[in-house]
């Protein structure tokens, strides 16, 4: 997976700021890492299926999930973040 740019929904931007600071940072930390290597084994990147297909996540912690949509151009939109639960919210 190659990314070319990296874009923040507006969803994902109020989700981010409501976290905890704890959870920012380490977000933060996974975003330079997905960006240096987005095959990273500590990402735990998997492709979503069903009602949420053409979507992938990324794992920031065991609670902690950033869905994103890739681009045909290697572009990544992150679309939002929070606990596991986010799914039910997409």
């Amino acid at each position: 997976m190659i990314i070319t740019a990296l874009f923040y929904s507006s969803k994902f931007i109020t989700e981010l700021r409501r976290l905890p600071e704890d959870i920012i940072i380490l977000a933060t930390k996974k975003e330079q890492i997905f960006k240096d290597n987005p095959l990273h084994p500590s990402l735990r990147l998997h492709q979503l299926h069903g009602k949420l297909k053409g979507l992938w996540s990324v794992s920031i912690t065991g609670a902690y999930r950033i869905i994103f949509e890739r681009q045909n151009n290697g572009d990544i939109l992150f679309v939002s973040i929070g606990k596991h639960d986010i799914y039910r919210n997409l």
